[in-house]
């Protein structure tokens, strides 16, 4: 392995990626890095399934490094977030039926309708930032006699 790869293969063993780990119900360990689509691996105990996922993290990135691919920061150095445009939202049956029949009303899906309930509440908590902040520039002015 070539030098400079190695010091990038240490410096990205030595962040802090997400580890998940899940048993399973008849025993063993299933693990996985969040941030490195497909690193992952499964062992008897957990003592077992972090060293064997400290070996896959380390081929993963090796692969990575020596084939030029990007390598994913954790999500906790991330300067923005990512989003996926996708939320799981739980609400009353009833008022999913009233968002259901008003979407229907407007001739629009669900997530539609939604989406423009949203957008709509949105604005107007920014339109209402806006005039607060004038109001406030407004009246912090002395009034000239």
């Amino acid at each position: 392995m070539k030098k400079n790869v190695s010091k990038e293969l240490e410096y990205y063993m030595k962040l802090p990626y997400t580890v998940e780990i899940v048993p399973y119900k008849d025993g063993g360990f299933f693990a996985k890095i969040k941030e490195l689509e497909g690193c992952m691996t499964e062992a008897d105990t957990l003592e077992e399934v972090l060293k064997l996922l400290e070996d896959a993290k380390r081929a993963w990135i090796e692969t990575a490094l020596e084939e030029g691919l990007d390598i994913p920061l954790p999500e906790s150095m991330r300067e923005e977030k990512e989003y996926s445009g996708r939320i799981l939202l739980r609400l009353p049956k009833s008022l999913h039926r009233k968002l259901a029949e008003a979407a229907k009303e407007e001739g629009v899906s669900l997530n539609t309708y939604i989406i423009n309930l949203l957008s709509a509440r949105s604005a107007e908590k920014e339109l209402l930032k806006l005039l607060t902040k004038q109001t406030k520039q407004n009246f912090s002015q002395p009034v000239g006699v």
